[in-house]
């Protein structure tokens, strides 16, 4: 159940289709001017000029008022940031790679490029895995710092990702204000799709910005 917005699962295109129908009809915004990511797990940055799938690429920014960012996740991190002063809005996806990657850092760096305001960025954390169900093994435990890793209430370390992002957020000159990260677990709240629960099953959910047209 639910609104599955990802190709790369076992809905057909054309429910997927029909889902992104229902979904702009719904919040009233133009379909054709959604800029989405194909997204590969790593830390690259793309500036969005128009609609359509960007390859390559885990995150986007944008300061035209005409186009949405659109971000896919079933566990990883969907990261909504904007400067409604500047009008500038970026969406980056951020799993575990991607997060150790730099892939938020480099993302805000890149909407500091285009005129944004660290100062006027907003951020919003989407629902994400937790701390509690997010177990890995040392090679990827490693690839964090040591504060946003457990290795002492588990069998094998849990990583805080959200921790972890909300620290890089804070280091790139965001605000903590201006900073919102949810509380939901992906894992453990059946209203949310979760690879690691569902695995091949799992749908995908899509974060999206954009920029109000009286800007």
């Amino acid at each position: 159940t639910g609104l599955n917005l990802g190709y790369n699962t076992e809905a057909s295109p054309i429910e997927v289709d029909q889902n992104f129908d229902v979904l702009f009809k719904e919040i009233g915004w133009n379909k054709d001017r959604l800029a989405i990511a194909n997204q590969i797990h790593q830390s690259t940055i793309k500036y969005a000029t128009k609609g359509g799938v960007y390859d390559d690429t885990d995150g986007l920014v944008t300061d035209r008022v005409e186009i949405s960012l659109g971000i896919r996740v079933a566990d990883c991190a969907a990261i909504l940031a904007g400067d409604s002063i500047n009008g500038v809005v970026g969406a980056f996806h951020a799993g575990w790679k991607g997060a150790a990657d730099n892939v938020v850092p480099n993302g805000i760096d890149k909407m500091i490029q285009l005129g944004a305001d660290p100062d006027h960025i907003r951020v919003y954390l989407s629902p994400c895995i937790s701390l509690h169900n997010f177990e890995v093994g040392e090679e990827v435990s490693s690839k964090f710092p040591d504060q946003f890793v457990d290795r002492e209430s588990y069998n094998k370390p849990h990583v805080d990702l959200k921790g972890f992002i909300g620290w890089q957020l804070l280091n790139s000159g965001i605000k903590i204000q201006n900073v919102e990260i949810s509380t939901h677990c992906t894992v453990q709240d059946s209203k949310y799709y979760s690879y690691r629960r569902e695995r091949g099953r799992a749908g995908r959910m899509l974060g999206m910005i954009k920029l109000n047209e009286e800007i």
